[in-house]
């Protein structure tokens, strides 16, 4: 009888600590795949991007200014929304560019508020996917 309750404490005990195993395995593993979900790596934000060349327009002070974009999108869907959508794009960044005098451009915060603007407009039209990020990819002010 002390040997059936011996082994019986045994097969509870390696139950419990293959359970305990198997949820810190399974733990692990999702913790390990929302990293991986949370930053994008290099081959999937240019497999989610598009190019806007380089445009030049005038400012709302007289000046003008030669710049070009990186659009980030959500997803392959988002990105080819975007591509579809590039002149609606274009036309946004205009219009935004040109309300702009050369001193909005001063600083960091200058052209982080640009980013944020021309992501929040562009998602406006955006039906299919979202802009998740706006890159100034070559900036010039004359």
């Amino acid at each position: 009888m002390k040997g059936n309750k011996a082994i019986k404490t045994m097969i509870i005990v390696l139950a419990v600590i293959a359970l305990a195993g198997t949820a810190a395995l399974v733990a692990v593993m999702k913790m390990g795949h929302a990293e991986k979900q949370g930053a994008p790596s290099a081959d999937e934000l240019a497999e989610r991007s598009i190019d806007i060349p380089e445009m030049t327009t005038n400012l709302a002070d007289g000046r003008y200014i030669k710049i070009s974009f990186k659009i980030e999108t959500d997803s392959d869907q988002g990105k080819e929304e975007a591509e579809k959508r590039d002149f609606q794009m274009k036309d946004v960044i205009i219009e935004q560019l040109s309300q702009m005098k050369a001193a909005d451009f001063k600083g960091k915060e200058g052209l982080t508020a640009l980013k944020e603007r021309l992501k929040r407009e562009i998602n406006g039209l955006m039906q299919e996917g979202r802009v998740e990020n706006v890159y100034i990819t070559s900036f010039i002010l004359q």
